[in-house]
């Protein structure tokens, strides 16, 4: 990240919230899917570098034509990893089903979704919506509490294949009851690191909501 600034001395880094804290202390201001297009719009610079997910800043930079964005080569594995062939073909098994895409997709599915929103926003989006069935794009987990919330609907991924986050299902409803248990493991960040990493979540939160 450094070395990147370094390459665009005059741009305000704006960096997704799951990084690392080393990563933010290096941010002028952190942005989540939902926020990030408001957090951006917010900034008075001109020249922005997005991190590290790609595929979120070419979303965001579509809807800020007058800004200039240096994207890091990054991107999530499991939104990355949906293709537009499988996306069409769940249209074509599933006709009339809205297909609602995370941001974090590759551009070429958002031009297939009908509605294009963060993980937040799709529980409204799904919640509102007349339709009775829809075709999901984002990881799995997403479906427990759409269900849930919506029993009298359908919801099917696009591709249930991919859209599994091997790095999410390694947390278990075991390992949150021990660390809440035990308050294990303590984790300490060096002051250096904590100070400015709080200081871009601070920026983040500072943002005035729509």
């Amino acid at each position: 990240m450094r070395a990147f600034k370094q390459q665009h001395p005059q741009a305000t880094v704006v960096t997704y919230v799951n990084s690392t804290a080393a990563t933010k202390a290096e941010t002028d201001i952190c942005c989540t899917s939902a926020n990030a297009l408001r957090v951006v719009r917010s900034l008075p610079a001109d020249e922005i570098i997005f991190a590290p997910d790609r595929n979120l800043g070419r979303y965001v930079a579509s809807h800020c034509p007058e800004k200039t964005f240096h994207f890091w080569p990054g991107f999530c594995p499991t939104h990355d990893n949906l293709r537009a062939d499988a996306v069409l073909k769940a249209k074509a098994e599933h006709p009339g089903a809205p297909f609602v895409a995370h941001p974090e997709c590759l551009p070429e599915i958002l031009e297939l979704a009908d509605h294009i929103c963060s993980t937040s926003g799709m529980y409204d989006y799904v919640r509102t919506h007349p339709s009775k069935k829809f075709i999901i794009g984002t990881e799995m987990g997403i479906l427990y509490r759409m269900r849930k919330e919506n029993p009298d609907k359908e919801f099917i991924l696009a591709n249930p294949d991919v859209l599994i986050c091997p790095n999410m299902k390694l947390i278990t409803l075991e390992d949150l009851l021990e660390a809440l248990q035990t308050l294990e493991p303590v984790v300490s960040v060096p002051e250096e690191i904590r100070i400015p990493a709080k200081l871009s979540l601070d920026r983040m939160l500072a943002v005035p909501r729509d």
